[in-house]
């Protein structure tokens, strides 16, 4: 029974860690791949013109939606969102998916902040650009909310699967999207962010799981040593050797 309550309540559902391990392994490769193609460029390369770079300058009422999505990843934006979604996540008990919240955004967004400065790759003058820090927050956002709902019980393996995966897609499509719209990024800085996410994020998850877990067991730990009162002790022992002595009179009773 504990072991299934702990496997329902973790941040990384055990039926999907194979699975995301794989995933994240993937992303980071893909992330190395294309920092190193595109280090110290400041111009779109081919990739970028297959994704799309005519999505640059929408007009309203388009526009307005990619500064709202926008803003989602910012900082007064970001700290607003995560702070509601925690909340809602402690309301529902769930507290490994709102620490996740906390360190996957942290984190993703660190190491984007981090390959930014070693990629070097720049847009509109001296602005770093690769990865899109906006797209990995919302793609990191959005993974940590599937997961607490892919844990469900009642989902199978691979509904759960399409559950992330269609969460993580739709996510990091539409801030990408608007970072793209907006001309704050290039195509692949938007590819990068998706991907940095993809390679934090579940990795986070299962340490934030084996922490919550080596906690629980040193709570249990003690509980199930703890020595019983003594005064309980002093008890049994007294009805013990009173028990004992009745014993004994009735046998030399019997004796006599």
């Amino acid at each position: 029974m504990g072991s299934w309550r702990r496997s329902e309540a973790a941040a990384l559902p055990p039926a999907l860690r194979a699975r995301l391990g794989i995933l994240a392994a993937l992303a980071a490769l893909a992330v190395l791949a294309l920092g190193i193609l595109y280090t110290g460029r400041s111009t779109p390369g081919p990739l970028d013109e297959r994704l799309g770079t005519e999505a640059y300058g929408v007009t309203s009422p388009w526009r307005n939606v990619a500064l709202a999505l926008d803003f989602l990843g910012e900082p007064a934006g970001s700290v607003a969102l995560v702070t509601a979604l925690v909340a809602g996540c402690l309301l529902l008990r769930r507290p490994r998916t709102a620490v996740l919240l906390v360190a996957g955004a942290a984190l993703t967004v660190g190491a984007a902040t981090l390959l930014k400065s070693l990629v070097g790759r720049t847009i509109h003058g001296d602005n770093l650009s690769y990865p899109s820090g906006h797209t990995a927050f919302a793609t990191t956002t959005a993974l940590a909310l599937a997961l607490a709902a892919a844990g469900r019980p009642s989902l199978g393996r691979t509904a759960a699967a399409s559950l992330v995966l269609a969460a993580v897609v739709c996510a990091g499509a539409a801030m990408g999207w608007a970072e793209v719209a907006l001309g704050a990024h290039y195509p692949t800085d938007a590819l990068g962010g998706w991907c940095t996410a993809l390679a934090v994020t579940p990795a986070t998850a299962w340490l934030v799981d084996r922490a919550a877990d080596r906690m629980a067991d040193r709570t249990a730990g003690p509980r199930a040593g703890r020595p019983s009162d003594p005064s309980s002790r002093s008890t049994a022992r007294g009805t013990t050797e009173g028990t004992a002595e009745r014993m004994a009179d009735a046998g030399r009773r019997e004796h006599r």
